[in-house]
């Protein structure tokens, strides 16, 4: 399939994206991407099952079970500058 101006001018309006239509970047990289997707299409997978999940296990995470609130004077005894409710950082950016 050849990506013609008017298929990028389309595609970018469907996309929202403003940039030079003759960008040669975006022709060469929207001809690698259906070069790919017809390599693909070449593939027999008519025994392949779809796949839900990419592991084997298919719930990793722990279960979420509601507990206490820390308290904020254990946490903050651990910062190097302590304050009463907050940690307190040496200013990055400055006025």
């Amino acid at each position: 399939m050849e990506i013609t101006k008017d298929m990028i001018s389309k595609l970018q309006h469907l996309a929202r994206l403003e940039s030079n239509p003759d960008e040669a970047g975006l022709r060469a990289d929207l001809e690698k991407m259906v070069i790919f997707i017809e390599k693909l299409n070449e593939l027999n997978t008519q025994d392949v099952e779809p796949l839900l999940y990419m592991t084997d296990t298919p719930k990793a995470l722990r279960e979420d079970h509601p507990a206490a609130p820390i308290d904020p004077k254990i946490i903050l005894s651990n910062a190097p500058v302590p304050d009463t409710r907050y940690f307190k950082v040496p200013t990055v950016i400055k006025k």
